[in-house]
């Protein structure tokens, strides 16, 4: 309005007009001049918050009425309504209950963050929300989040049961996986173990006949002339030699030999009744003989 009294036309006001103001914007932002000019309509006045002079008079914060809080063009205040200090930050989603003995830190750990702090002096006009909390205290049970953490933090949690549900599946499928690889080693351990106790059993069989065969042999083999005592010593030393043999050779072998055993008992058996008729031939002979000079 002050430049506008020069004429709205003049050259003045347009190049007033195309030149931002670093004293506001669109935003809602002030400057510092801006607020301290309106607060001064009030009464009050500003005093930087770590300014030596301010920390030369050694108050202590929990003693003052207000404090605004300045970072990269955003404002908030902090104000003590009745007897009990609250953090005002627009950005949250409700105001803040500060206690007394977190006040001196809370707005230690502003300086740290950067933020500018200034005291609010004077008389605060009076407001309804302080004549209340003036007769009555307030508990806070739940803490407000900054505007938009909920929706952050769910689109984050669901993301994560994702991940989670994800790598849930890829677990069980390498726990399914190595649940197989260990059943087909143990099926093959047992398939081993099994062909490993035919062949121990096979091998136990085979000796036991082979014990078997040996014993027969020596008991045949006392019965049989020198001729086929040799030919049995000779048979028993190479089924000994043919331990080492498979099975199927050794039953072959074993085959072989009771065939010759078998071939040589039948000429034997074919020539006893030749014997025992020859015997009797000889014995009606005899009698003859005695009976002639009888006669």
């Amino acid at each position: 309005m002050r430049m506008a009294e020069g004429g709205m036309a003049s050259e003045e006001y347009r190049t007033f007009l195309q030149q931002p103001s670093g004293n506001m914007d669109d935003s809602g932002f002030f400057s510092i001049q801006v607020i301290s000019n309106a607060l001064r309509v009030w009464g009050l006045e500003l005093i930087l918050f770590n300014s030596r002079e301010y920390q030369s008079l050694m108050i202590n914060p929990i003693n003052e009425k207000a404090f605004i809080c300045n970072y990269k063009e955003h404002w908030f205040t902090i104000r003590k309504l009745g007897q009990q200090w609250f953090n005002l930050n627009s950005l949250l989603t409700g105001p803040e209950l500060i206690s007394d003995t977190y006040l001196a830190l809370f707005l230690a750990q502003l300086q740290q963050e950067g933020y500018s702090i200034f005291v609010i002096r004077g008389n605060l006009p009076e407001c309804e929300a302080e004549q209340i909390l003036g007769i009555m205290r307030v508990q806070q049970s739940h803490r407000p989040r900054l505007i938009g953490e909920d929706e952050a933090q769910t689109s984050a949690g669901r993301a994560a049961a994702l991940s989670q549900t994800e790598m849930g599946f890829g677990v069980e499928d390498e726990v399914v996986d190595e649940d197989e690889e260990l059943k087909r080693a143990l099926a093959l351990s047992r398939q081993e173990i099994d062909v490993e106790d035919e062949e121990a059993d096979l091998r136990r069989a085979i000796q036991l006949s082979m014990q078997g065969a040996v014993m027969s042999n020596k008991s045949e083999v006392a019965d049989v002339k020198p001729g086929s005592q040799a030919v049995g010593s000779a048979e028993g030393q190479r089924e000994g030699q043919n331990e080492t043999l498979s099975a199927e050779e050794l039953r072959k072998k074993r085959q072989a030999y009771f065939d010759r055993q078998q071939q040589q008992a039948q000429p034997n058996i074919s020539q006893q009744p030749d014997t025992k008729s020859t015997g009797s031939v000889n014995l009606d002979s005899g009698e003859d003989q005695q009976q002639k000079p009888s006669q």
